[in-house]
């Protein structure tokens, strides 16, 4: 076995295509956490951004939130969804265009990350709910941004060619750790950590193939985990990676939840996903 031509400092340095989180997304956060937020003034913003707009009012009627009456103006949605929930569907918009492109080594044509993240994050806000507003929003970003580790080595291996083009042939789980010496879960906590994501999420993230390694990020980790081996049970941005995903069912004991919480949630997720596809579409248009 070969030592790994990279360590992480050097993977972090070459990895160039991939911008950091706009000033936007930094606030959206900056406002999850401040109790002041005025939704009012939230809801103004978003009323003069059409894509914005129209997102915020298809994803408030959607089955996902299930409004009991129709939602028809901006304001209604923002006072329906609540700041947390509102600010999510932000960062979602903000974070659509760096998600949605094809992923050849992961075998994930374009589209299919997109909704994979916007799947995880959905149920991973579902498997948390119960533990409260705040956990279940932190859950949500730490499952939309789960995978975002897999966009920096596609980075680095359109630019390095490992293996003379042979990497395709290769199980990702051998190449990203004995190619490159992390996985994309790892890789993609650092990214989080120098993006200046709050902790738990870098956490969440680095380890939500491993939730129970995770420490103080086990709760986000175990609902990510569980949102993630969901949706690749539901065909879902499997890639070629899919099959090989090991359940940690400690996942399951950590949130309180069993199995068939996977049969509550696909529905919701679907209507989440619909959403966004609808969303991606008016994007690529515009």
């Amino acid at each position: 076995m070969t030592s790994p031509r990279f360590n992480l400092e050097v993977l972090l340095r070459r990895i160039g295509d991939l911008p950091p989180l706009s000033q936007a997304v930094n606030k959206a956060l900056e406002l999850i956490r401040n109790p002041k937020s005025n939704l009012a003034e939230v809801a103004n913003v978003l009323a003069l951004d059409q894509s914005m707009a129209s997102l915020i009012l298809r994803w408030a009627n959607s089955a996902y939130y299930s409004p009991i009456q129709p939602i028809k103006t901006v304001h209604q949605a923002v006072a329906y969804l609540g700041q947390n929930a509102v600010q999510s569907l932000i960062l979602t918009a903000s974070v659509a265009a760096l998600m949605d492109r094809p992923v050849p080594g992961y075998r994930l044509d374009r589209g299919e990350l997109w909704k994979h993240a916007v799947g995880v994050a959905g149920g991973a806000r579902l498997a948390a709910q119960h533990l409260g507003p705040q956990v279940a929003e932190e859950a949500y970003h730490a499952g939309l941004l789960c995978d975002i580790g897999k966009l920096a080595f596609e980075v680095l291996l359109r630019t390095l060619d490992p293996f003379e083009g042979s990497w395709q042939q290769i199980p990702f789980d051998y190449l990203e750790r004995h190619y490159f010496g992390v996985d994309h879960a790892t890789l993609g906590g650092e990214l989080a950590r120098r993006w200046n994501l709050p902790s738990p999420l870098p956490e969440a993230i680095a380890f939500h193939h491993r939730p129970s390694l995770a420490g103080d990020g086990i709760v986000l980790a175990a609902a990510v985990h569980v949102a993630d081996a969901a949706m690749m049970m539901f065909g879902i941005g499997l890639g070629r990676d899919g099959l090989q995903y090991q359940l940690d069912l400690r996942a399951f004991q950590v949130l309180g939840l069993d199995e068939g919480f996977f049969d509550y949630m696909l529905p919701r997720v679907s209507a989440l996903i619909e959403e966004a596809e609808h969303y991606i579409g008016l994007m690529r248009r515009g």
